[in-house]
């Protein structure tokens, strides 16, 4: 029976760095899309005309409804088929942006409706238009006290970004498994993307933690 052998890992490194680069990448620019889409989102539910509204909820629906594994299939390999071709990374970025923008906006949603709707009224009769009142009253308020539940759909996002290691991208999974199939050494490899995964869960739980103090602070 072979015994466990962890000396190896380092001899691999440098792949598997890549592969955390790259997670790291991708998980922060969808997380960063899937806030400003979600905000959008929840923008045209409650603001925008019937026809523009229509639309925007049929999508949230589809995206709610449907799992993210063939969301992202549809988005690499559906969309060629009618002239559409993005690359793996974008379609991986663009799947968990979408996936999660439409959670985002329920969770924003919510707050903007919690909001004092005196605010709004005494922003209106200083002049502000509508959607003036709503940039610059109602989004940053709806932004802080929304933090808690967003910084929770971020921490998932971050551990459904693997799912991208499906369509070919050397995220930190596909790394491993890449290792994998030259060592034949899964539970070292699969072990270290773990840990590696739970230090980038640390360090964006602490950076969540540090935007709630300031939120905080600011009230």
């Amino acid at each position: 029976m072979q015994g466990l052998d962890f000396s190896i890992v380092p001899e691999y490194w440098s792949l598997i760095g890549t592969g955390l680069w790259w997670t790291a990448i991708i998980s922060a620019t969808s997380a960063l899309l899937s806030i400003v889409a979600g905000m959008g989102f929840a923008l045209v539910v409650l603001y925008a005309s019937p026809v523009v509204r229509a639309p925007v909820r049929l999508l949230m629906w589809l995206f709610m409804g449907t799992p993210l594994l063939l969301q992202l299939f549809l988005i690499y390999f559906g969309l060629v088929q009618v002239g559409i071709d993005i690359p793996a990374v974008w379609s991986g970025i663009v799947a968990l942006s979408l996936h999660f923008a439409v959670y985002n906006a329920d969770i924003f949603r919510a707050g903007i409706a919690s909001l004092d709707p005196g605010q709004t009224e005494a922003a209106r009769s200083l002049g502000f238009g509508a959607w003036q009142t709503r940039l610059y009253i109602v989004v940053p308020q709806a932004l802080r006290n929304t933090v808690p539940a967003v910084g929770n759909m971020m921490i998932a996002l971050l551990k459904e970004s693997s799912i991208v290691s499906m369509i070919g991208i050397a995220e930190l999974v596909h790394s491993a498994q890449l290792v994998i199939s030259e060592t034949y050494r899964p539970f070292e490899f699969y072990l270290t993307a773990a840990a590696l995964y739970y230090v980038l869960n640390l360090i964006l739980e602490a950076v969540l933690r540090g935007i709630e103090r300031k939120v905080e602070l600011s009230r």
